[in-house]
């Protein structure tokens, strides 16, 4: 599982910048831009920390949905891992919880912008 979510920040940082490329706002040109640019370091972060444990992640599903919007991109994102985070790694494991957190903090700090900063 924990290559799927690895995965879906890479899928996210490549419909974000699309978006970011496609959009007449300049705020949302913005915040989409500062969340491509912070996403990967974030979930390389997650994949190499992992793989530090438990090995190398043997799967990346190849999948690529592109998003309408950012802010349906940001909520399916945040969505999916609340959903499945318990089933990427144990709660025990903090360091890796700690990433994860990093990333939706990420999610919702930009669904925020989105949002309201117009």
């Amino acid at each position: 599982m924990m290559g799927e979510l690895v995965m879906r920040c890479f899928h996210a940082r490549t419909a974000a910048h699309v978006l970011h490329l496609q959009t007449r706002s300049y705020a949302t040109h913005k915040a989409l831009n500062e969340f491509y640019d912070e996403i990967i370091p974030l979930a390389d972060t997650l994949a190499e920390v992992y793989q530090g444990d438990y090995g190398l992640i043997e799967s990346f599903p190849a999948k690529y949905v592109h998003s309408s919007d950012g802010l349906s991109l940001m909520l399916d994102l945040g969505n999916w891992i609340e959903k499945n985070r318990s089933q990427c790694c144990d709660e025990d494991d903090t360091y890796l919880q700690n990433i994860i957190d990093e990333i939706v903090a990420l999610v919702r700090q930009t669904s925020y912008k989105l949002k309201f900063l117009k």
